[in-house]
């Protein structure tokens, strides 16, 4: 019994053995997939199995957040936010968690929530900057996002897939041919990567036509460019000639570091690559861009001497071939985050992604000006709609453009990350308009508009029931273009025509002009002119009065088939004759200013019909209270109106010319006698 009893001990004993040697078995191969080879995938089916069997509260916790870092590392953000928060509830014992918890959070897009996970870490460490950027950047993001840019993005549909899609860069002269990095169907290598869980990354380029079309994208050509390694964050020098790539070894115990090689291109397929030494193949050394003159080469890497994470880098080619010690781009543009994916526009600008800068989750675009040889400052976030909650990096431009493409996680896409293009929006113009009767403020349907542009444009248009007429698109382009100015004539039978001008020279952003088009019917009614004032007790135009009859000049030259009687009316002040005497020659020097402006006498048949027809009464105007009413009145009586006698003229000779030398005779030469001025003046 005692020796069963010491055998069933032992037996007990061994067991309990071989679960802890299983438990630490799991912990430890989790740790070493997760710290060291970077096998996410396989880190948090281990971590899974250890957090089964382990039994203490604050190792559970850990195993936590550590599969939390696991998911975060592995590009799933929603998964690491709700392990992030598990932690937290767990009471996981480092405050990173709740600075964790803050980074999903915001790459997630919930800024409001994110806040408040970075305020609970800076009660718990408010001397961490971290917490404190956090905290900005949470207010910032959502100003961002609630406020984008001008700017259109939208997914390239025809180079994306179901995997990994990034780091786009133009590799021909003209703009039309694209080298990026996918990790789709089809690599060269036949492995899957413990890291993406996907095939290894290799290089693959596209064409589009004229169209703007991109081809299926296909491997790159060339001996030894895509090998069972990954390959990628391509660029291609400005004669096109040269390509820079990313090589990064891959063993079963993880990578092994990431190298830049060059290749020469030979047709359609480059030459045998050969690499570019920087640094030793332990650190990560990846991620060309090349300066405007092919000189400089700036890239990431996690070499010692940076400010943490991995920095942006440059060397200079000092001979063929031979290039220069690295150096770091400086604190302005490198955090301790991490800063990659640059880009050198050929005007000098910088672009790079960073998860350091303030930004709205994961990595965001930023850009920096160049203010010096190898020196760039002023950074600053592209903002929304470039940048988003998720991650976004790697852009490249189409020349010196505010155009081109980039990469992102962001929803919308077919795959983890996909290539987008972005662009301003283009500068459209409509044109649109409401035609309605002047008198009865009715709106006129079936009036014609007719429009013509100094770029050639000549259109018309009906408004509809409700008197609308738009110009807007036509076919794939628009009928309103930049520096470009219209005329519009709009036209109705029985109806006075109407003109009008637009333009669109030196307007830079998209517009709708709106115009309001009100027809005069034609009817025997007099039609009133603006007040024409002449000086007292004569006829003469003065230039005040010149400009109130360009209005009727403006109806006789756009209705040329009309035919006018010109009515002057003075009030009852005054003599009869005296009235009438002074309102004809006012007619008279109306019609004559008129036909000096070249206008038909044939048109227009001046009349002077003095205080005969009153629009107010002396009786009417008696009853007013103030005299400043009844002088109002008065002013009323006196008027210059015209009614339209036909509108069927036919001109017979060639219209006279205006003679700006010529003596009126009714300027001061015909003036009324100064002893009979008891009319009104106007």
């Amino acid at each position: 019994m005692k020796l069963l009893k010491v055998v069933g001990l032992s037996f007990i004993f061994c067991l309990f053995c071989l679960q802890g040697f299983a438990q630490k078995s799991y912990l430890d191969d989790a740790d070493k997939a997760l710290m060291q080879e970077e096998k996410y995938f396989e880190a948090i089916e281990l971590y899974k199995k250890a957090y089964v069997k382990e039994p203490a509260r604050d190792v559970k916790a850990q195993i936590i957040f550590r599969i939390a870092e696991a998911y975060r590392l592995s590009d799933q953000p929603q998964q690491a936010e709700v392990w992030y928060d598990k932690s937290v509830i767990a009471q996981y014992a480092d405050p990173i968690a709740k600075l964790r918890l803050g980074d999903m959070k915001m790459m997630n897009g919930n800024y409001d929530e994110a806040l408040v996970a970075y305020q609970k870490f800076v009660a718990e460490v408010p001397t961490d900057f971290r917490g404190k950027k956090g905290i900005e950047a949470a207010e910032k993001a959502q100003s961002w996002a609630d406020n984008p840019e001008a700017i259109v993005v939208e997914p390239a549909i025809l180079l994306n897939s179901e995997f990994y899609d990034y780091n786009p860069t133009f590799s021909d002269r003209k703009n039309m041919e694209m080298i990026f990095t996918s990790t789709r169907e089809g690599s060269t290598g036949s492995n899957t990567s413990e890291v993406t869980g996907d095939n290894f990354s290799d290089l693959y380029i596209s064409k589009r036509d004229k169209k703007g079309k991109w081809s299926e994208p296909v491997l790159v050509e060339g001996e030894g460019v895509n090998t069972e390694d990954s390959e990628g964050g391509a660029v291609v020098n400005s004669r096109r000639n040269t390509m820079y790539f990313t090589r990064c070894r891959v063993e079963k115990n993880g990578y092994m570091g990431c190298q830049i090689f060059s290749a020469k291109r030979q047709g359609v397929k480059f030459a045998k690559p050969e690499p570019i030494v920087i640094a030793s193949d332990s650190f990560v050394v990846g991620h060309p861009a090349l300066s405007p003159d092919d000189k400089m080469i700036v890239f990431a890497s996690d070499m010692i001497g940076g400010q943490g994470g991995k920095d942006l880098w440059y060397v200079k080619e000092e001979s063929r071939g031979d290039w220069s010690n690295p150096i770091n781009l400086g604190p302005e543009i490198n955090t301790a985050g991490d800063e990659m994916f640059p880009h050198i526009k050929p005007n000098g600008m910088l672009y790079f992604a960073s998860n350091g800068h303030v930004g709205m989750g994961g990595l965001d675009i930023f850009s920096a000006e160049n203010v010096g040889d190898a020196q760039w400052s002023k950074v600053k976030n592209m903002k929304a709609p470039i940048n988003s909650s998720a991650n976004d990096f790697g852009i490249t431009f189409d020349g010196n453009k505010n155009k081109g493409f980039f990469a992102s996680s962001r929803e919308g896409g077919r795959g983890r990350d996909d290539l987008w293009q972005f662009s301003e929006p283009p500068v459209l113009f409509v044109l649109q308009g409401l035609v309605r009767d002047l008198e009865s403020g009715q709106p006129l349907v079936a009036a014609n508009v007719k429009l013509i542009g100094t770029d050639g444009t000549n259109a018309e248009a009906q408004t509809a029931a409700d008197g609308t007429f738009e110009f807007a698109e036509n076919g794939d382009a628009y009928y309103i273009n930049q520096n470009t100015s219209y005329q519009l004539t709009v036209s109705k039978p029985n109806y006075l025509k109407a003109k009008g001008k637009e333009t669109t020279v030196n307007v830079n952003t998209s517009k709708i002009f709106a115009h309001l088009y009100e027809l005069q019917p034609i009817t025997e009614k007099a039609i009133k002119l603006p007040e024409i004032v002449y000086p007292f007790n004569k006829a003469d135009i003065t230039a005040e009065a010149a400009d109130s009859l360009e209005f009727l000049y403006n109806i006789l030259v756009d209705n040329p088939q009309l035919v006018i009687e010109l009515r002057a009316n003075t009030d009852s002040r005054g003599g009869d004759d005296y009235n009438l005497i002074l309102s004809q020659k006012r007619a008279d020097s109306a019609v004559g200013y008129l036909v000096r402006r070249g206008i038909d006498p044939a048109r227009m048949v001046p009349r002077g019909y003095g205080e005969t027809n009153l629009l107010i009464s002396d009786d009417e105007i008696a009853k007013l209270a103030s005299e400043e009413e009844r002088e109002a009145a008065h002013q009323a009586n006196r008027r210059t109106e015209f009614s339209i006698l036909g509108d069927d003229f036919v001109p017979v000779s060639e219209p006279i010319e205006e003679n700006e030398n010529e003596t009126d005779p009714m300027n001061g030469e015909d003036a009324v006698p100064e002893e009979d001025d008891t009319d009104g003046e106007q």
